[in-house]
């Protein structure tokens, strides 16, 4: 197969590029406006969307918020660079994460039902245990932030590759138009807009995959047989190189990333409480198809032997290359970007509504308790922007993404057998929580900076969990997590 067929599109301006990024953002502007006339009126309302969430909106939430940069370009990265076993890595974990929340958020939702955060949980679950609160206070925040500017690098990849857009003017252009919505209706704009944005994401994308191989001599099969031809193993779903050189390892990352994601929590608490179950599990299932379908844009790349550096040398560019170079209709190639675009607005302006309860519940209302509501209201949607800024500030800097990407994700799996065992075992304590995060950042990251990311990560798990088991054995008092009940509501809405 000859790559000489993919070519530019004169008619793909930077024009055409920054408006598409602006009337998206300027749709979800007026959607963003009206709820906070009808649902916002208070800090409340802002962070937990008065607890009313439900099922059709909290599916379409959860899979919006999980369907982000990575979950669209990644899956097409991975099968470029690993065939179909790369797309199976990285599709079967990342439905899975979001469904292995089931569990924990039965737990919490019915023995803490006033909750808001899930810092605000281990604050009580350790007797106000400054340490520990702060050890995931700080984690969450670090999540968000990584999710924001990741997803704002996707934003700027596939502008700039398709449009031609300079990738610094692309990141400031659209972190403005999702902080311009996000800043009214906090928690409800982002339910309401993240439903909207799954619908434009799920269909359009199979139209377009479609069309991309309809417009291939000989379709699907001859991808397949010149994929094979490259290499066989590219037709193989068990690699065993591709599960130790970035599966197994991103299996327990996307497991840290929903367990450890105040983004998910802040749905558990915000989802009516009969839908908080079938709610996470109806996500991860109706989640499979999104990646399984643009990651088969990744089977083109390799059939038709493109380089990296036929794309910028980015391997995540290599989807929006090929639909905007192959020779589909200018309607077909925007639509693919209004894919790509929801998809990273959606997941931005969730991670900033989570970085608003951080702020409203884990820093003033914790460290400042006398905070009015009025001022608490501002100082809330005003965290918004400074999420938003940082992140922007980060991208910008030139950061090295890849070390920043896989030390907070190292960071995330530390924290998640503890904070799992807190909300299973009784007998965790405060020494085996906190103990045991320490623990695997001093020792499990030094191993995962000389051993590899498989043999680090497996021993980060490890260190953390046994830690978490042997306090608990040798000193551990049962605790009454049904206590929790008694937890009154942080943030209560004020008596109309």
């Amino acid at each position: 197969m000859d790559k000489s067929i993919f070519a530019a599109m004169p008619s793909l301006t930077p024009t055409l590029g920054f408006a598409s990024m602006i009337g998206l953002g300027l749709f979800s502007l007026a959607l963003s406006y009206a709820v906070k006339t009808l649902l916002v009126r208070n800090t409340h309302d802002f962070i937990i969307a008065d607890r009313r969430v439900g099922f059709g909106f909290g599916v379409g939430s959860v899979i919006a918020v999980w369907t982000w940069a990575m979950a669209v370009m990644m899956s097409s990265a991975m099968t470029y660079q690993w065939g179909l076993s790369g797309l199976f890595w990285f599709v079967v974990p990342n439905g899975f994460a979001v469904m292995a929340m089931i569990p924990f958020a039965r737990i919490l939702r019915k023995n803490m039902p006033e909750g808001y955060t899930i810092s605000e949980f281990i604050e009580y679950r350790f007797s106000r245990s400054k340490v520990a609160t702060a050890i995931v206070t700080v984690t969450m925040i670090f999540g968000i932030i990584l999710e924001i500017l990741i997803n704002l690098k996707g934003t700027s990849v596939v502008v700039s590759t398709v449009f031609g857009i300079d990738w610094k003017v692309a990141t400031v252009v659209g972190i403005i138009c999702v902080l311009a919505y996000s800043y009214f209706g906090g928690l409800w704009t982002s339910v309401m807009t993240g439903t909207l944005n799954t619908l434009m994401i799920t269909v359009p994308a199979a139209i377009v995959v479609a069309a991309v191989y309809a417009v291939i001599p000989g379709g699907s099969e001859a991808v397949f047989k010149a994929a094979g031809e490259a290499d066989a193993r590219n037709l193989s779903v068990l690699r065993p190189d591709a599960a130790a050189g970035f599966g197994i390892t991103l299996a327990f990352g996307l497991l840290a990333a929903t367990v450890s994601d105040q983004t998910f929590w802040q749905k558990v608490w915000a989802i009516k409480s009969r839908d908080v179950g079938r709610v996470f599990l109806w996500s991860g299932a109706l989640f499979y198809p999104i990646p399984i379908c643009l990651g088969m844009l990744g089977l083109v790349g390799i059939a038709y032997g493109l380089k990296p550096s036929d794309f910028g040398g980015d391997i995540v560019a290599v989807g929006p290359y090929i639909v905007s170079h192959i020779g589909l209709g200018l309607t077909l190639v925007l639509l693919y970007v209004l894919v790509i675009l929801a998809a990273c607005y959606s997941t931005i302006d969730g991670a900033s509504a989570a970085l608003s309860s951080v702020v409203a519940v884990d820093i003033v209302k914790r460290y400042f308790p006398q905070t009015s509501e009025s001022s608490l209201f501002v100082i809330t949607k005003l965290s918004v922007l400074l999420g938003g800024i940082v992140a922007t500030l980060i991208v910008l800097s030139g950061l090295d993404f890849t070390t920043l990407v896989l030390t907070t994700y190292a960071l995330k799996t530390s924290i998640l057998l503890p904070l799992v065992l807190s909300i299973l075992w009784p007998k965790t304590n405060m020494v085996g929580f906190v103990g045991g995060i320490v623990l695997a950042i001093a020792v499990g990251m030094p191993i995962y900076a000389t051993a590899g990311e498989l043999i680090g990560t497996l021993s980060i798990v490890a260190i953390s969990g046994l830690t978490v088991l042997v306090a608990g054995l040798i000193g551990g008092k049962d605790f009454d997590l049904a206590g929790l009940r008694r937890v009154g509501d942080e943030v209560s809405a004020p008596a109309e």
